[in-house]
């Protein structure tokens, strides 16, 4: 029995080494020449499908998606570096159409709004163990201002 969980769990782990994403690149988009195609595979996987939208132009089946891949195989046939193919997509759709967005000014929010509630929390963090450590030095009271309490305490019943 035992042997027989261990080959069925190796033939579990060597069927999923075989699972690959699909991609929805047609046949008719592939490029001829293997460097720009791999080139136009590492582009497509940074931009980000307009109809989809949590699906890169490289796995998701939309119209839209497929002109773009057209889109940026055409600029890279036409001598386009990588950079200059998304720059241009850039221009045309704005930066949501890019996965990963650049850092810059217009992005500075999306970047710094994480790293400000982090300095935001570490503040509320070490002002509370100030002020309890603050609460904890208080002195107590002398027997001369607990009697003064007691005896207001007992006038107020």
């Amino acid at each position: 029995m035992k042997r027989f969980c261990l080959v069925l769990a190796l033939s579990l782990l060597a069927g999923l080494s075989l699972v690959r994403p699909g991609f929805a690149v047609n046949p008719d988009e592939v490029l001829a020449d293997p460097a720009l195609e791999s080139r136009a595979r590492e582009i497509s996987l940074e931009l980000r499908c307009l109809v989809c939208q949590n699906q890169s132009i490289d796995d998701s089946n939309a119209d839209l998606a497929h002109d773009l891949r057209v889109l940026v195989r055409e600029r890279l046939k036409e001598g386009d570096t990588d950079e200059q193919v998304l720059d241009y997509v850039v221009s045309r759709y704005g930066e949501f159409v890019l996965l990963k967005p650049r850092f810059s000014v217009r992005t500075i929010l999306l970047w710094g709004t994480p790293v400000l509630i982090l300095l935001i929390g570490i503040a509320a963090i070490l002002m509370g163990a100030r002020n309890r450590a603050a609460r904890r030095a208080t002195p107590a009271l002398s027997a001369e201002e607990q009697a003064e309490i007691d005896r207001l305490m007992k006038r107020g019943e």
